[in-house]
């Protein structure tokens, strides 16, 4: 965990490594806490910087032709590939319709970029594929488009995978980060953590007397059902 923590308590925990003092990525510029949030206010958002980017959401969501839309994408890069309740091909198509959920959008159509590293087993991925197509047809969503590319061996991880989303979002429906206010209520999809434990299990050989398993899973329906209610309550 990285960055700074101030706690109620007064104690204060602060990360000996800024990242103004290195001039390479690190692989904490990944781990989505202070040091990635720090590269992406000084390197990307500047860069990049437009209204729909700017609204630091899980996607851009826009006006079109045919109603509200919302897009977004994501790269996957886990180890171990496989773990309990999940590999990395239903990760990449849950991960990216739950972005759009977090939009206030239903997926409709995703892309599916792999990076493939040249040795990889042809029996792996054909697993890794037909996770996608099931966790796909779970979200009720259609991989419409893709690429392959692949590397020479010793020069990637086995296999990477991209994804981009777009969906249709709801007239009714407005969830953006800056409508969050002090004393809302955080909900949790499930126990926290388990996902990642899940992971961190299957890397690390770790065993415990209960199995875990990942939680990852479209949460479409939730999602639209809990606005649904805060649009029936403002009736």
């Amino acid at each position: 965990m990285f960055g700074v923590f101030e706690m109620s308590d007064g104690l204060n925990f602060s990360c000996p490594f800024p990242i103004q003092d290195y001039p390479t990525v690190q692989m904490a510029h990944g781990g989505g806490g202070r040091f990635m949030r720090q590269l992406l206010e000084e390197m990307f958002v500047p860069a990049f910087s437009n209204k729909y980017l700017d609204e630091e959401h899980d996607g851009a969501v826009f006006d079109a032709s045919s109603g509200r839309m919302a897009f977004s994408t994501d790269s996957y890069v886990v180890d171990p590939l496989f773990f309990a309740g999940g590999d990395i091909g239903s990760l990449a198509v849950n991960g990216t319709v739950n972005d759009l959920a977090m939009c206030g959008a239903r997926a409709a159509y995703l892309s599916a970029g792999f990076i493939l590293e040249e040795g990889f087993s042809m029996g792996k991925l054909e697993k890794i594929v037909s996770s996608m197509r099931r966790a796909a047809g779970e979200a009720n969503v259609k991989i419409v488009t893709g690429d392959t590319k692949v590397v020479q061996k010793g020069r990637g991880d086995g296999i990477y995978i991209n994804t981009a989303g777009i969906g249709f979002v709801d007239e009714d429906t407005q969830i953006s980060p800056t409508r969050i206010e002090p004393g809302d209520l955080l909900i949790l999809s499930g126990d926290v953590a388990r996902h990642g434990m899940a992971v961190m299990a299957g890397r690390e050989g770790l065993e415990f007397e209960s199995e875990i398993k990942s939680d990852c899973a479209p949460l479409v329906e939730p999602v639209y059902e809990l606005a649904l209610r805060a649009v029936r309550s403002r009736i």
